[in-house]
Parts: structure tokens; sequence; C-alpha cells
């Protein structure tokens, strides 16, 4: 029997739609359209599934175009952080696209709507234009500049683009209506002067074009068939449309704008703005810090592309806002590594535990499993020594029928090795243990096909040879917010929530076989969770991150509140 169709989402209903109705499947073309002026975070992620996802699904070029008209904040580093993230998530772009390139079309197609009396040059200041506008429940008033002849808005609009005037002494209008009951229509804003230089076009022009004008006709230049915005643009869609008529010409496709909601992660912010102050305030240490939601923060703190799709493609696309529990893409990432990621042992709070009946000058090589997910992953060999590390918690002196770790008269199983059982411990002057005297079972070892080997004991605990561990720095990352949805108080400023225990930077101890691990390689610390390599390590210093723990420790926390 065939697998069950998955159900279309709205979106893809809408081209479906289209498709029956006519619509040409070879034309179809889809758009990722990101401004530069910061870094792509996890709400982008669900943008980028869904445009190239639609291509995909129906053999449709992808265009990656970078709307770059307001050069006070837009870098060409933003610009290479968002081509190198789109790759990384597995997508593949038809043609690299920038607003920048269009601008003289744009100029020409404003001139002409000047000579036919639909725009006009405005010099009331943004205060007196702000106080004519109106309000939502009562119409605006009209420019006294409204009426200048085309002719005189031609001259002013040459010589803005000639840099002839200061900033915020004029702007370009489109002449709609001022008394439209969607306040956007009220003669917005086409063009302003900026006396800045911009990173691709450097200082050729001394005017930009407004958002509004530019994306919809970006889109017809590119001919894009579906133009696929957040839910804030759905009042925008009349004035899209409006430009759209100025300047299209029936015999090409005309794009159209359809809307979808924001997916809110929950533990964090995605506003540019808001990440921008977390960098600029030193919060967190720049973009890519591993608490940051940007994908280039989930990249290094060792998130992997499949888990940020699946993620997008669980939480799906919707009409209506929601806020997501980052625990579901914490859930989405262990999945995934999982079943990729190799089991290695580190202690990362380590107590030595001597083996007094083994040979101090013996090292055996035991047979360890990379991953019991996945068979090809095969096996690699851990040294064992008279020393050894635990971790402290593995240890107590006394302690309940219900602790079935090591502790003084009882035995554990030390994994893929032998049965330890703990007979005395050593304390220091402030009573904080600092060795664990055991014995060993010599016929117990893991594999052996001994009866002793087969002796079952509850507790079986992970450790690192003494003698041959590495140390390395383990950065312990933590939710970078303790409260939900820190942006939407009111009466508190979202860094008021910052979370003072979202880092811990450790010294821990590590098998000898991650000698030879590289950036952004994954492996489970066994009964630990899931940590990636730092690009911060060197030939000398290994550094790791915690991606996850293995559980969700948040979700006990939360139940006791």
């Amino acid at each position: 029997m065939s697998e069950e169709k998955k159900a279309l989402n709205f979106i893809e209903h809408i081209v479906e739609e289209d498709l029956a109705n006519g619509f040409p499947k070879s034309a179809l073309r889809f758009r990722f359209p990101p401004e530069p002026n910061g870094y792509l975070h996890i709400g982008h992620a669900s943008s980028i599934c869904l445009n190239f996802g639609l291509g995909l699904r129906y053999s449709a070029p992808v265009n990656l175009r970078f709307d770059d008209t307001n050069p006070v904040k837009e870098e060409k580093e933003y610009v290479d952080a968002i081509k190198r993230d789109v790759a990384w998530l597995g997508f593949a772009w038809d043609s690299e696209c920038y607003a920048s390139d269009y601008f003289q079309q744009l100029y020409d197609w404003a001139v002409e709507m000047i000579r036919e009396g639909k725009a006009y040059v405005d010099s009331q200041t943004s205060e007196e234009m702000a106080a004519q506008k109106g309000t939502p429940t009562e119409p605006g008033t009209n420019s006294p500049y409204r009426d200048r002849s085309p002719e005189e808005n031609l001259a002013l609009f040459e010589g803005m683009k000639e840099g002839k005037y200061p900033e915020g002494s004029h702007v370009l209008r489109a002449k709609i209506d001022m008394t439209a009951p969607n306040m956007l229509m009220r003669d917005p804003i086409m063009y302003r002067i900026l006396h800045k230089a911009h990173h691709r076009t450097n200082t050729d022009w001394c005017i930009y074009p407004m958002y509004d004008w530019t994306h919809g006709e970006s889109d017809y230049i590119e001919q894009i068939s579906h133009s696929l915005c957040t839910l804030e643009f759905a009042p925008h869609r009349e004035l899209y449309d409006w430009f759209l008529d100025q300047v299209i010409d029936p015999e090409k496709i005309r794009p159209k704008q359809r809307e979808f909601a924001r997916r809110n992660l929950s533990h964090t912010v995605v506003s540019k703005r808001k990440l921008l102050q977390l960098v600029e305030q030193k919060v967190v240490k720049g973009w890519d810090d591993p608490r940051m939601p940007t994908i280039s923060g989930l990249r290094r703190r060792g998130y992997t592309p499949e888990s940020i799709r699946n993620f997008a493609d669980t939480i799906g696309i919707a009409k209506r806002e929601n806020l997501v529990d980052v625990s579901l893409l914490e859930f989405h990432v262990r999945e995934d590594l999982n079943k990729k990621a190799p089991r290695v042992m580190a202690v990362l709070d380590p107590v030595k535990v001597v083996i007094t009946n083994y040979p101090k000058e013996n090292t055996e090589w035991l047979k360890a499993e990379n991953n019991p997910e996945d068979e090809s992953a095969g096996f690699r060999e851990v040294p064992f020594s008279r020393e050894i590390y635990i971790e402290r918690e593995d240890f107590r002196e006394e302690a309940n029928r219900k602790f079935f770790r090591l502790k003084l008269g009882g035995e554990v199983r030390l994994k893929n090795s032998y049965i330890i059982k703990a007979e005395s411990c050593t304390k220091d002057e402030e009573g904080r243990i600092t060795e664990i005297q055991c014995t060993h079972d010599p016929k117990s070892k893991s594999g052996s096909g001994t009866e002793e080997s087969l002796r079952k004991v509850k507790g079986t605990l992970h450790w690192v040879s003494a003698d041959h561990a590495l140390e390395a720095e383990v950065r312990l990352y933590d939710r970078l917010f303790t409260d939900e949805s820190p942006d939407t108080h009111k009466d508190r400023d979202f860094l008021d929530f910052v979370n003072p225990e979202s880092l811990k930077v450790i010294t821990a101890y590590v098998e000898p076989s991650l000698k030879t691990a590289r950036e952004e390689e994954h492996y489970q610390f066994q009964r630990i969770g899931y940590f990636n390599v730092d690009r911060d390590s060197t030939e000398n210093k290994l550094v790791f991150n915690r991606t996850v723990p293995l559980k969700d420790s948040w979700a006990k926390i939360d139940s006791q509140e």
C-alpha cells in the first residue's frame, strides 16, 4: 500500500489552484528576499524552507534576492553570511539578485509616473507629513505640494538624484488617495535622499527607493509568480498591487503576493534590532554566538541542517502567529544526532578512581561501539588503566536503594569494561572527595563471554583513562533567556530576562580518540548530551560546544513551577 499523501499547506493550495486555472507550471518562480542588515535567524528558516521547498516540489527556479535599498544598515558581511547560511541549509538558488541592480529601472519608472501625474515631490518635514496623514479613523489631508506640475516635480527629482539637496529636504511620494481607509495608500513615500555609500553601488546614487516601491517591482522584473511574505505585510498587498498596475505589461507574469504567519521561538528573540542589541551590548560574543537564534549561531552550537529543516517542516505554514516551544527544535536535533553522532566518553566533573587490584603498568585497549543506531559506524578502541576518571555526581559514600551508580560497598559496570566495587575514598581538609579506591572483577570484562561478564549490575558509568585522557574546554550552553517570551512584557526590558547561566565554561577530560576531531564534527558524550567541535579548537586544545543535553532539563523545571 502506498504511503498516505502529505496534506498541502495553504500556500501550496494557492499554487495548485492557480495551476488548475491555467497558470503554466513552467512560469512558476519563487524567491527568498532577505534584507542584508543582519544575520538570518530561525524565523527565516521557515521562509527559506517554504520558498525553496516549493521550488523543489514544482521543479521551479528560486531566486535569492537581497532587498538592499537602505545603505545605512546594510553590509557585504551580511550578504556573505546569508549566502553561506542558505547554502548550508542545503538549498541552491537559481539567480543571485539585488534590488540595487534595478535602481535605474525603478528610477525610470518613477520618472514616468511623475510625467503621468501619479507621483510628486513633497518638501514637508517628516513631522508635517505625519500630521497630515491622519489616523486609522480620520482621513488625511493633501500636502501643500501635491499639485506641483510634472515639470517642477521632474526638475526637483532630478536634483535629488544628483545630490543637490540635503537629506530630509524632499521625498518622492505616490499620488494615490489621502482619504484611503488603508493608511499605506495615503500617498506613500517612494524615494528619500540619503548621502550614504551603498555596499554595491557606492556613491552612484543619492536617492534610495523605499521597500514598498522596490519589492513588487523587483518581483515583476524577475518574473516571480508567487511573492510570499510574512503576515505583517498583508496591509501592504493593496499598495503592492497598485504599484504593479503602474508598470505592468499584460503579456508578462504578474506576481501575486500572499502572506503567512511568523513562527516565534520561545526563550529567545528574533527581532534583528534586538539581536543587534545583544551583539553591541556584548551580552553575546557575536552574531554566531551559539546562544543566538541565528542560523550561524545554531550551526556553531552543533545544530544540523536536517534538524532545522525538519523543525520548519513540523511547525508548518499557517495564517496565525504563535509561539513555538524551543524544546521542539531541541527534539529535532536530538533525533537527528542520535542517528549520526558517534558515541564517545567524556567526563565533565572528574573525580579520580584507583582500581587497586589492577596492575600499575598495564594498559588494555577495549572495543567500543561507535553508534548503536548505525551498524556501518563500526568500532573503536579506548584505553583502560589502573587510574580512571568518573563523574563526581556518579559516586556517593552512602545512598538509598534508588541510587544505581557507585557507592561504598556497591558495584557498577564501567562502559565497555569491567565491573568495579567501591571499597573506600579519600577526602581533602574540606571534606571533598579527591579519590575513590575500588577493586575490579578481572573476569567481568565486557564482551569476553565469561559467566562473570554476563552478571547483571544495575548501574553503568562512563569513564576515561587518567593516563590517556585529553584535556578539553567544554562550553555548556543553555537558553539565553529565562522567560519564554522575553520581549512581550510591556513594563520590562527583554534584557531583564537574560539567563545568567546561559554559558558555563569548564575543563573536562575526553577519550584520546578525539585527538583528531575537527571543526563542526558532532559527538554524543555518553550519558551527558550532544556536543560539537568549535572553531576555536587548535591542535593543542580541543573546544567543544554543548548542543543539547540528552534530555530536556527545562521540562522538569517547568513542571515544578
